[in-house]
């Protein structure tokens, strides 16, 4: 990896992020919704607030799904939801393709376009449903390791140090004056 990483590296690597929250043990799943470049919401796969968690107490497994959880993409569609923020137009990065029920979902909030890594268990009438709603998708693979590698160089060149606020040079005024030296 040289230079800058792209916009869809930028966002799928949140996604994978976000998935290290997930508490269900059976798959760790995260999501990112975008919109113009910008974030507007996470989610990842867990219990509903104030419910038990997998990690916790084991999954609660119903024809071969764990019903004790709702999915990443549920989770960032209704964070904005809560908060009114319109997902009309935007994209979604998550990290295993939707499963149909969220694929609906996403189709319904107005996702135009959908990048994910992983193929997991990628249903036909999903497919035929985002086809037909003209939502595109795309499979994207993102190395966090090499970003690990880059920041762990960043992090040991003195050029590139942070120094706290209550150390950092002031100014004439008393204003800090640069917190990397």
């Amino acid at each position: 990896m040289s230079g800058r990483i792209s916009w869809h590296e930028y966002f799928m690597a949140q996604a994978k992020l976000i998935a290290l929250r997930a508490t269900c043990t059976r798959l760790m799943v995260g999501a990112v919704i975008v919109r113009d470049r910008r974030v507007i919401a996470g989610g990842y796969n867990g219990s509903i607030a104030g419910d038990e968690h997998c990690i916790d107490v084991g999954c609660k497994v119903r024809d071969g799904h764990c019903i004790r959880t709702i999915h990443a993409e549920q989770n960032a569609l209704m964070q904005c939801a809560k908060f009114g923020v319109s997902t009309d137009g935007a994209e979604l990065y998550v990290t295993h393709f939707p499963c149909l029920n969220c694929t609906k979902l996403l189709i319904q909030a107005g996702i135009r376009h959908i990048y994910y890594e992983v193929p997991y268990r990628v249903d036909p009438y999903a497919i035929e449903l985002l086809e037909k709603a003209g939502v595109g998708t795309t499979q994207i693979t993102v190395d966090l390791n090499a970003y690990v590698q880059v920041m762990s160089k960043v992090s040991t060149d003195p050029a590139l140090t942070y120094v706290p606020e209550s150390k950092a040079q002031k100014d004439e005024y008393g204003q800090s004056v640069g917190k990397i030296v």
